[in-house]
C-alpha cells in the first residue's frame, strides 16, 4: 500500500501534467519560420499566444496568425490598444483574422507606450468600442500583475479589472486571467487566491518563465517590471546561472499543483509559457513533462 505522502506526491504530479497540458506559450513574430517545429511537439489545436512588439505592423501580425494556424496551431494574438493607429485599418485586421483564420479570442492589453498612437487610451476603452465583438472575437484574455504594475497603481488595476469583467458580461465576451510571470511562488498563490475570492467564475492562467538564458531572463524581468523577481536575481549574482539552468520550471507548476490540489475554490485552469525567442525549446519542454 502506498504512503500518504507518495499518493499526495501523485497527485501533484498529476495536476502539474493537467496545468500544463491545458495551458499555451507565446511565439515571438521572428519565430515564425519555427511555427511547425512548435507544432509538432504540442498537442494539436494548442493555442500559441503572438505578441504585439513596438512598431510590427497590423499586416505582420496577420501573417503571424496565418503561419500558426497553418501548422495546426490555435493562434490568439496581442491586442495593444494604445498602438493600434489607425481605427479603420484595425478593425479590418481583426474581421480577417476572425473569418478567414479562425481567431476566437484574443489577449487584451494597454500597450507599452507613453502616449495613445490612435483612438484608444487604453484596452478598457477598445473593450468599450464593442469592435471585438463586432469582428468575430467571442473571448478575451486579461492581463495580471501577481508583483503589480510598474506604473500603474494597485486601486487603479483593480476598478480596470472589475470595469472588465462588467463589459465582458454585457457583450457576451468570455473572459479569463493571464498573469505576468513571476519567480515568487508566494505572491503568485496569494494573487491567485485573492482572485478567487474577487472573481470566482473567473479562469486564471498563470505566468511562468519557460527554459532560458540567464541574461534573456534578466532582461525580460526588468522590462516587465516583475521587481520581486528580479530583486531575487539580482541578489543571487553568479548563481542566477544556476538557478536557470538546473531549475526546471516544473518546480513552479508543482507549486501551483499543489496549491490548487488543497483548495476547492481555485480558478487556476492551467499555465502559460513566456518563451523569451525560445519558442522551440519551451514547446519541447511542454512535451517532455507531459510524455
Amino acid at each position: 500500500m502506498s504512503s500518504p505522502a507518495s499518493a499526495t506526491d501523485r497527485a501533484s504530479a498529476r495536476g502539474l501534467a493537467e496545468l500544463v497540458a491545458a495551458g499555451s506559450l507565446e511565439i515571438s513574430p521572428r519565430e515564425m519560420h519555427q511555427a511547425g517545429e512548435v507544432a509538432a511537439r504540442l498537442p494539436a489545436n494548442s493555442c500559441v499566444y503572438l505578441p504585439s512588439l513596438p512598431g510590427l505592423p497590423l499586416a505582420r501580425t496577420l501573417q503571424g496568425v496565418v503561419a500558426l494556424r497553418a501548422a495546426g496551431l490555435d493562434p490568439v494574438p496581442h491586442v495593444a490598444a494604445r498602438r493600434i493607429v489607425d481605427r479603420g485599418e484595425f478593425r479590418a485586421f481583426l474581421a480577417e483574422a476572425s473569418a478567414a483564420h479562425g481567431v476566437h479570442r484574443v489577449m487584451l492589453i494597454g500597450g507599452d507606450v507613453p502616449a495613445p498612437l490612435g483612438p484608444y487610451a487604453d484596452s478598457l476603452a477598445l473593450l468599450e468600442s464593442g469592435v471585438l465583438r463586432e469582428c468575430g472575437i467571442r473571448e478575451i484574455g486579461i492581463a495580471g500583475y501577481p508583483e503589480g504594475h510598474p506604473r500603474i497603481p494597485a486601486p487603479v488595476l483593480a476598478s480596470s479589472f472589475e470595469k472588465k469583467l462588467r463589459l465582458a458580461r454585457e457583450q457576451d465576451l468570455g473572459v479569463y486571467v493571464v498573469t505576468q510571470f513571476s519567480f515568487a511562488p508566494a505572491r503568485v498563490v496569494e494573487y491567485c487566491a485573492e482572485l478567487a475570492r474577487r472573481a470566482p467564475g473567473v479562469p486564471v492562467y498563470v505566468g511562468i518563465a519557460g527554459p532560458t538564458d540567464p541574461a534573456a531572463l534578466a532582461r525580460y524581468a526588468q522590462r516587465c517590471g516583475v521587481s520581486v523577481s528580479l530583486r531575487a536575481l539580482r541578489t543571487l549574482g553568479a548563481g542566477i546561472a544556476k538557478i536557470v539552468t538546473n531549475t526546471d520550471p516544473a518546480e513552479q507548476v508543482l507549486a501551483l499543483a499543489r496549491y490548487c490540489g488543497g483548495r476547492e475554490a481555485c480558478n487556476v485552469v492551467g499555465v502559460h509559457l513566456y518563451s523569451f525567442g525560445g519558442a522551440v525549446r519551451t514547446a519541447e519542454w511542454m512535451r517532455a513533462l507531459l510524455a
